[in-house]
């Protein structure tokens, strides 16, 4: 087991921030992590996670499943009032903009989730509710 793989919360960016993603880009079994800035729906303060990815093409995609819980992820409801956020994906640092993918594009990308991680599944089967896809693309530079 690699340092990477015990990483979890305020650890895995610490190490991920230090070492521009050398340390927490490549995670458990071989999933991708990005670090996920966003503003708080309440406080207006930053917070940042960990979060496990797949690309599509230039953008990213990423899963608020919180294991499944009956609620949304905190950081999702925070991009729902402020989907403008920053990202650092490896060394580099941008900003974003985030929405839900929907109807074909959020069944494909559903699938491509649970190759880089099985467990959304069933998590999935946990909850009554529709566990969001978000979509993430890049603001001009």
């Amino acid at each position: 087991m690699s340092e990477a793989d015990t990483l979890f919360g305020d650890e895995h960016v610490r190490r991920y921030r230090e070492t521009g993603g050398k340390v927490g880009h490549v995670w458990r079994r071989g999933s991708t992590i990005l670090l996920l800035t966003t503003t708080g729906r309440t406080t207006g303060k930053k917070s940042t996670v960990p979060l496990i990815y797949v690309q599509d093409g230039p953008r990213y995609a990423i899963v608020a499943s919180k294991g499944g819980a009956p609620d949304h992820p905190g950081w999702y409801k925070n991009l729902e009032k402020h989907p403008e956020v920053e990202l650092q994906v490896k060394d580099e640092v941008f900003r974003a903009r985030a929405r839900n993918a929907q109807g074909e594009e959020r069944s494909r990308l559903w699938k491509k989730a649970n190759e880089a991680w099985p467990d959304y599944d069933a998590y999935a089967k946990r909850t009554a509710r529709e566990i969001p896809v978000v979509v993430l693309e890049r603001l001009g530079a």
